[in-house]
Parts: C-alpha cells; sequence; structure tokens
C-alpha cells in the first residue's frame, strides 16, 4: 500500500510531454499516475523534439526556460540544443546542452522528498543524483535504454567495443552515477540482468506498459493509410539506428507488390536517408499519428515488422512491440537470439523472431500469413492476450507506488 500522498516528487526526464511516443509516454503517464495518487509532480525536462529531432513548431518562438502547467503537475523546461541530422558528436552536444541548462531548474524545485530520473540520458541520473542530495530526498534511476552499450552495439559509436578507453571510462561513470542512487529499476528482465553486473544498488523490474481500452482492435476502423486489396507490412515508430535498415531494404527488394503493401509511419535520425533510398520502390511513407489514433494504425495492418540489429542484445527492450501485439495482429521480430523480445514472442506465439539474414526466409513467412488467415488471426489473438497479461498499465503502477513509498 504506497503512502505518497503529500509527497513531493520531481521527475528529470528528457522526454515528456507533449511527446506522446516512447520515453515521452511512459515518463508523462508515469508522472500523471503519481499524481492520482496524491503526490506533488515537478518535472524538469526539455523542450519537444522527438521523433522529429526538431523543436516541436508551438515551442520555437519560447525562451530558453519555461514554465508550464498539466494539471496539477508542474513542468520546467530548457531549450536545449536540437540537431536535425544528429550524428554521434551532435548527440553529444545535445545531452550536455540540456545537463547545464537544467541545473537552473533545480532552483524550481523548492521541496523535494523523491527524485525520479529517466535513462536515456545517464546525464539526467548525474542531474538526479545532485538534486537529491542537495534536497535530502531518495533517489530511483529508471533506465529505458542502456545508451552507452546500445551505442556501441548499433555502430553509433565507435566500433572498438569494450575493448577501447573510451568504453572503459564511460562504463565507469555509469557505475559511479548508479552506486549513488537508493533504487534502480529497468523494462526488461535481460536488461535487469545486465543492470546487476553494473551496479550493487538495489534493482526493480519496471516494464513499460499498454492500456487494453486505448488499444482495443475491435473499437477501430480501417486506417487510411491501408488498402483493401493487399497484404498489408507495417513498421511504426523510430526510424533510427537500433534497427536493421539494411536488411528492411532487402525484404522490400524481394516482395512481390502485386500481392503486398509496406507501410512505414514514423519519424527518426535515418527517416529521411530511408526515404531517399527507397524512392523508386512502392513503399510509403507517413509521419507519426497521434496517440488517439494509433490502435487504428495499427489493428489495420495485417502484419507488423520489426527488424533490429543482431548487436543489440541487453541494451533496450523496443516498446512498440506492445502497441504491435496488443494490436491482435501476428509480429515478425528479427535480431539477436538472446533479446528480450524473442522470449516475449515464444511466450506469447504471437508471431515469429527469427535471427537471420535470410531476407527469401522473412517473404516466406509473409506469404504463409497472407495465405492463412486462420494462422494469422490465432497469433494475433495469442499476442494480444499475452500483453494484457503481463503489460497493463494499472497493475504495473500500482506495484512501482507501492515500492516508491516504501524509500
Amino acid at each position: 500500500m504506497n503512502n505518497l500522498t503529500g509527497k513531493h516528487i520531481t521527475l528529470i526526464s528528457l522526454n515528456f510531454y507533449p511527446e506522446d511516443t516512447a520515453i515521452g509516454l511512459y515518463s508523462t503517464q508515469m508522472a500523471e499516475y503519481l499524481e492520482q495518487q496524491g503526490a506533488h509532480i515537478s518535472v524538469i525536462t526539455a523542450f519537444p523534439y522527438y521523433p522529429q529531432w526538431e523543436i516541436a513548431p508551438a515551442y520555437q518562438d519560447k525562451g530558453s526556460y519555461l514554465h508550464e502547467k498539466k494539471g496539477s503537475i508542474n513542468i520546467y523546461r530548457y531549450k536545449q540544443f536540437t540537431p536535425k541530422s544528429p550524428t554521434f558528436l551532435k548527440r553529444v552536444v545535445h545531452i550536455t546542452d540540456f545537463t547545464l541548462g537544467s541545473r537552473f531548474n533545480f532552483k524550481q524545485i523548492k521541496e523535494c522528498d523523491i527524485v525520479i530520473s529517466v535513462i536515456p540520458f545517464t546525464s539526467s541520473a548525474w542531474l538526479g543524483n545532485t538534486l537529491s542530495r542537495k534536497r535530502n530526498a531518495k533517489h530511483w534511476i529508471h533506465i529505458q535504454d542502456f545508451e552507452f552499450d546500445a551505442a556501441f552495439q548499433s555502430g553509433l559509436a565507435t566500433s572498438s567495443e569494450s575493448k577501447s578507453i573510451a568504453y572503459k571510462g564511460l562504463m565507469r561513470l555509469e557505475r559511479s552515477i548508479l552506486d549513488k542512487a537508493d533504487c534502480v529499476s529497468t523494462i526488461s528482465q535481460t536488461m535487469l540482468a545486465k543492470l546487476k553486473e553494473k551496479t550493487d544498488t538495489t534493482t526493480y523490474y519496471l516494464p513499460n506498459w499498454i492500456d487494453a481500452t486505448e488499444s482495443d482492435p475491435s473499437q477501430v476502423v480501417k486506417h487510411p493509410y491501408f488498402s483493401k486489396d493487399k497484404f498489408s507490412i507495417l513498421y511504426a515508430g523510430n526510424v533510427g539506428d537500433k534497427q536493421d535498415w539494411s536488411f528492411f531494404k532487402k525484404i522490400v527488394a524481394a516482395l512481390d507488390f502485386t500481392k503486398f503493401e509496406v507501410i512505414v509511419v514514423g519519424a527518426g535520425a535515418k527517416m529521411e536517408l530511408l526515404k531517399e533510398q527507397l524512392k523508386d520502390s512502392s513503399v510509403q511513407f507517413y509521419d507519426p499519428v497521434p496517440l488517439e489514433g494509433l490502435a487504428s494504425l495499427l489493428a489495420s495492418a495485417d502484419v507488423h515488422i520489426l527488424f533490429q540489429k543482431a548487436e543489440v542484445v541487453d541494451t533496450v527492450m523496443p516498446s512498440k512491440i506492445l502497441g504491435m501485439m496488443a494490436s491482435a495482429r501476428p509480429s515478425i521480430i528479427t535480431g539477436h537470439p538472446d533479446a528480450e523480445p524473442a522470449k516475449i514472442i515464444e511466450a506469447s506465439q504471437g508471431g515469429y523472431y527469427k535471427s537471420t539474414t535470410d531476407a527469401q526466409e522473412i517473404v516466406a513467412i509473409l506469404n504463409s500469413l497472407r495465405t492463412n488467415s486462420d494462422k494469422a488471426t490465432l497469433m494475433g489473438s495469442n499476442a494480444r492476450k499475452f500483453i494484457l497479461q503481463k503489460y497493463a498499465r494499472k497493475a504495473i503502477l500500482k506495484d512501482f507506488t507501492d515500492a516508491l513509498s516504501m524509500l
């Protein structure tokens, strides 16, 4: 039973409302739930920019610092440097600018019992350690993404892997930050195992969640992006560095577009390059849809795809999988055999998980689903049932607030 009523909680998260995808969505819903439990919530965050990597139009003319309210939640923003084409070095500047600029917003936090900081970025946890020390508060770090490991695994940083001096230095920095917290949580079991190797601090499993009522495929109509006479293949989400777009292009080249359609809905660092590379193909590209239109989009597909880089193993857990599976449609996911999605697909029987570089193997699966609607329907049903049992928002957030109150 939680006793958070009247407690002052500060959330530090680079991504927050009005961003309604990925980390921004979960950080917002976490804050709103804590608000509902009677806590006083303050948020230190950036100006909204994700996934387009551009300050949102409504905020471009604002000053460097902005105070907003969402319900009773106080939101303190700093206008961070945001590169339109984010390279590794530009991301470093992006993160550094947010970190240094956000220190000024500490002055806005007069009372604080608990600080919750969200990684990425690790610098948010450094800010959290600093604020918790200044206000004599407890500190809970929540890891959505092991950003240092993921940068090396995905090739965003140097390719010299864990033997590099830079990598070892970042690992020491990460450990020093994690060790100063009172509790550290993360979103998958494979990430939790990795976390326990990184710190002696108490750990907690806090997965991302889904709301059954917001994702009900029986309550939606066919989305206008989809045709009625072709088998629809959908990728919806961030078009970034952790996905295997080279493999995606092989699949596109091997498909019969008289029978299939491929739709990509999203934004991200790789979006414009992918559009350019596939401009002569029949792939359809669209910008992200608002959250209220997401259930319709996902349920209108016949199958979802997610091709992860095989090197990315235990550093991320793509939250988009929850929406894909809750839409009651089968998913085809590729990546490292030990990655968390492999366990979820196997346990749910809600699709296919493959560790393959053979495009024809995936095309064969797509054809089998196209010609066997009963199989596709059963897999979709399995997927939705599993996700709603294991990742229901209300139960996950209740357990989290109970654990938080124990601090």
